[in-house]
């Protein structure tokens, strides 16, 4: 297991792989959790070589609350990634080694992508999110870069600024990896008490629901019905739900043949925002 926290040393490391073809990347904020393995174990079973970036970006954070509330565990992250392959280059740069003395913003044209759902309740999240895997991705320059599915929508704007910065890389999803009773794995619920941590599994449970619903339910009953559902649950603050198109994710109309649809969802439950989302057909 090799650390660096700088660029210049990343740089030395990178040089010393010399295969070609073969140097996979998983980005991270850190305080990681088995769905962060699950993409880990997946970059290091298909490539020679693995980087993994912790690092707790600001300019993706709306909410500086929020922002000063993030975990920050790498000595136990550490740990985590070495049982996985003593192989693993760790990149854990200060807020200073990747923006230097300016926290800049780029804005991009995500065609949309970025207008919707979380876009729509987090102003200019996106660009923030877009600004540091562009620079991550330029700087590690990997050959296959993952990323979860439970940010379904991160994953289709980072695809998007991949392909606007023609960056050479393949942008990998990888399936939502979700606690025993169903809730997505992140690293808010350690956030929950132990008691909502059981409750919240009421969301996957509904969109499992939703998703028998829409082979003979409109897309408009679906919606209200999930709706009930929360309204009947107080201790959930239900933000947004919507079905949408997993290409251009705009919001569905009217069911179109050969066009595949997912709802997504945000919660929150003890001041805690959750999302999730799943594939209807």
């Amino acid at each position: 297991m090799v650390l660096t926290q700088t660029k210049k040393e990343l740089d030395a490391i990178l040089s010393s792989f010399n295969s070609t073809n073969n140097l996979g990347f998983v980005p991270t904020m850190g305080a990681l959790h088995k769905g962060h393995i699950a993409l880990v174990r997946k970059a290091v079973s298909e490539n020679k070589n693995v980087v993994v970036s912790i690092f707790v970006n600001p300019t993706q954070f709306n909410n500086k609350e929020d922002l000063k509330k993030y975990p920050k565990t790498l000595e136990s992250d550490i740990s985590l990634l070495k049982k996985v392959s003593d192989s693993i280059c760790v990149f854990a740069p200060s807020v200073a080694e990747i923006y230097s003395n300016s926290i800049k913003t780029n804005v991009y044209n995500f065609d949309g992508l970025d207008k919707v759902m979380e876009g729509e309740f987090r102003d200019d999240h996106f660009n923030g999110v877009g600004t540091v895997v562009e620079t991550l991705l330029n700087l590690v320059k990997p050959d296959r870069a993952y990323f979860g599915e439970k940010d379904f929508q991160q994953l289709q704007i980072i695809k998007k600024m991949v392909d606007l910065k023609k960056i050479p890389v393949d942008i990998i999803g990888c399936p939502i990896v979700r606690e025993p009773n169903g809730l997505a794995m992140s690293s808010r619920n350690e956030r929950l008490s132990k008691a909502m941590r059981k409750e919240a599994a009421l969301i996957y449970k509904i969109l499992k629901a939703a998703k028998k619903k829409f082979g003979t339910k409109s897309a408009n009953y679906i919606l209200e019905w999930i709706e009930k559902q929360f309204q009947e649950h107080t201790e959930f603050d239900l933000e947004y739900v919507t079905i949408a198109d997993v290409d251009t994710l705009t919001p569905i109309q009217k069911k179109e043949k050969n066009t595949k649809y997912r709802a997504f969802i945000a919660v929150y439950a003890e001041n805690v925002r959750l999302i999730d989302n799943i594939a209807l057909n």
